[in-house]
């Protein structure tokens, strides 16, 4: 397809198109001439990446670039890999080299996972439980357990459907790594507003029966 035909098949206006290409986020098309190029299903998957992280996810062009360059050219292995890309969604904690995150290795052992404390999401934990602690609202161990183990079924449940083998829809074939890493960046933007919005209608249900309301 042309760049007009992109535009009206992806619903992204001309001048973004051309700025995704100048900036890199989206690879060239096929030059057909000196002045034009052949887009395929790529592109337009390719389209829909880039708006997921610039738009549900927030990112700034420049992350969003890091996180597409980790999906087209995965370092290391794969578990490092994921690490790396959703660490690049928000929220963002700043990690403090001498900070050994005393509250979130004590939640984490509790609930006994294996995992890497170089990872965001033990730096995200330790702020969010320190500002319940300050807040005078510190997270008990009952609520915890609870919370552990339903989040730990639901990324039972995300992780088994990774794919593995093959690339998303309308993407080229690829390493099995490329996907998996698209799949989990953009599951975790777009999945995790779905989670809570579903955990404040489950407390409106559940209120709904303790309050006897029709």
């Amino acid at each position: 397809m042309r760049v007009s035909e992109l535009v009206e098949e992806s619903g992204v206006p001309l001048a973004t198109i051309k700025y995704y290409l100048r900036e890199g986020l989206l690879p060239p098309g096929t030059a057909m001439t000196a002045t034009q190029a052949e887009y395929g299903e790529q592109h337009l998957h390719r389209l829909r990446v880039i708006r997921a992280l610039t738009g549900a996810a927030g990112l700034p062009v420049q992350q969003a670039k890091a996180v597409l360059a980790l999906i087209d050219s995965p370092d290391g292995d794969l578990f490092d890999a994921l690490g790396q890309a959703v660490a690049a969604l928000p929220p963002y904690a700043v990690r403090d080299p001498h900070d050994d995150y005393p509250r979130a290795r004590a939640v984490i052992h509790r609930l006994g996972q294996v995992y890497d404390p170089r990872y965001a999401g033990v730096a995200q934990l330790e702020h969010a439980l320190m500002a319940a602690e300050q807040a005078g609202l510190p997270i008990s161990d009952a609520r915890i357990d609870a919370y552990g183990r339903h989040l730990h079924a639901m990324a039972e449940f995300d992780l088994a459907q990774m794919p593995t083998s093959a690339p998303l829809d309308g993407a080229e074939a690829g390493a099995p790594a490329s996907a998996a890493i698209e799949y989990a960046v953009i599951g975790t933007a777009l999945y995790e507003p779905v989670i809570l919005a579903l955990r404040r209608l489950a407390h409106q249900d559940v209120a709904a029966g303790l309050l006897d309301v029709d």
